[in-house]
């Protein structure tokens, strides 16, 4: 079993109050979503026509080699999501993901690439190794972090 996290609404709650100039001062775009930008805080798609914020994220801020910040997509007024255990949001599930396995010293141990709709299968596979401590999921064809994926507690 597994649980997948999203990242914490309020760690972006400030965006909200933001200008478009005070966000770009910033180097945070806004985007209208067609329907396909991909939240990390509700971990779904942005309906069409809502604002969405791209922004540079520091997800793996520890100090090693492995130590990554990318470009991610956070929708205004963003609401966390917080998917049941084994549950993978559709967001993640409809698309080709990038899947590493870390163990607690942050070292990848292991790593593939997957169809959204496998990601379970993969995931599981990985926490049968006791060195896997957490994984991080990414979207497989631009690279951006996706999600952190847990055993459950």
């Amino acid at each position: 079993m597994f649980q997948i996290h999203p990242l914490p609404a309020g760690e972006f709650s400030y965006l909200n109050g933001l200008s478009d100039t005070e966000l770009a001062a910033r180097n945070i775009q806004v985007h209208v979503s067609d329907g396909k930008y991909p939240c990390r805080v509700s971990l779904a798609d942005a309906p069409e026509g809502e604002r969405v914020f791209l922004l540079n994220f520091e997800h793996l801020p520890c100090e090693t080699p492995y130590r990554s910040r990318h470009a991610i997509f956070v929708r205004e007024r963003a609401q966390e999501s917080h998917p049941e255990p084994g549950e993978v949001p559709a967001a993640l599930s409809s698309r080709l993901l990038s899947v590493r396995a870390f163990n607690a010293r942050h070292e990848m141990v292991d790593a593939d690439v997957v169809d959204g709709m496998q990601v379970a299968g993969l995931v599981s596979r990985f926490f049968g190794n006791p060195d896997v401590d957490y994984i991080h999921l990414h979207y497989a064809r631009r690279g951006c972090y996706a999600a952190r994926v847990t055993r459950p507690a």
